[in-house]
């Protein structure tokens, strides 16, 4: 592996690894989540941190591989501007669950952000087939995740009432 690409494939960490740092700072365990109804299939929340510095370990490392196939600068926009809103989408989610305390708003979110994932697999296919086989397990963490805060919805019913 070349220098170039070991810069690249440092900034892919670095910018998967900011995304997830961010998400971190916004995701508050305090009383209001101890406080909901969660089903009694949710992972223990040790396992969340485990999962997602999998999961962002697989898109840097997904990022990077795309980022080498792209040849032009129209397809390096496009890895970017995928990759791009996927992130802001990830945040987003965290920020509307965690921070602004609205499960009922994340729900309607991790639709957009679950197609976010499904457009970086699709587009990314004709690139790097493995960017976007690495991508899969994110979209099934996720998959398993919007049932999870949909069913936290269900047992705690609306949240218009919270601040």
């Amino acid at each position: 592996m070349n220098r170039q690409a070991v810069i690249r494939l440092a900034w892919a960490f670095a910018l998967s690894y900011a995304t997830a740092g961010i998400g971190a700072a916004l995701t508050d365990l305090g009383p209001w989540y101890f406080a909901l109804k969660h089903p009694a299939w949710k992972p223990p929340d040790a396992a969340f941190g485990v999962i997602w510095t999998t999961i962002f370990t697989l898109c840097a490392i997904s990022g990077w591989l795309a980022w080498q196939a792209a040849n032009t600068a129209a397809l390096r926009r496009r890895v970017a501007f995928l990759f791009g809103a996927n992130a802001l989408l990830n945040i987003l989610w965290s920020a509307l669950y965690f921070k602004l305390q609205r499960p009922d708003w994340a729900l309607l979110e991790v639709v957009f952000l679950w197609l976010s994932i499904v457009a970086l697999i699709v587009g990314l296919w004709r690139l790097s087939r493995w960017a976007s086989l690495l991508l899969l397990s994110y979209a099934v963490w996720v998959s398993a995740a919007a049932v999870l805060n949909w069913q936290t919805v269900q047992l705690n019913g609306p949240f218009a009432g919270l601040p």
